[in-house]
């Protein structure tokens, strides 16, 4: 019950937040001209639905591009991770083997 209060006094605000706004000169001629923008462009999709199809399904390819691209440099970026878990040990061994070579090189001398 609490719940709709509270969306009742939500909307409330957000209806006199919205007609105060309004007051401003600029934010009126501002959203005038985006709701007249807005009003066209439906109904140029509404009578030419194969342009608005055509533009959609472009976005979708888009979109799916983008996932394709994405999985492929996690897939890499997991496995150069991969190949860097190995790395301390590679190194760790090189450390060795040089420390090594030093204080043979040293005993010979």
């Amino acid at each position: 019950m609490g719940q709709s209060k509270l969306l009742k006094a939500v909307i409330a605000g957000a209806v006199i937040g919205g007609i105060a706004s309004m007051f401003d000169r600029v934010t009126r001629e501002t959203t005038v001209a985006t709701v007249k923008t807005t009003a066209e462009r439906a109904k140029y999709y509404a009578q030419n639905r194969d342009e608005l199809m055509q533009m959609v399904e472009g976005k979708v390819a888009q979109a799916q591009s983008l996932y394709d691209s994405a999985q492929t440099n996690i897939t890499k970026l997991v496995e150069n991770a991969d190949q860097l878990k190995g790395l301390p040990e590679t190194i760790q061994a090189m450390v060795g083997d040089t420390k090594q070579a030093f204080s043979n090189d040293k005993e010979q001398q």
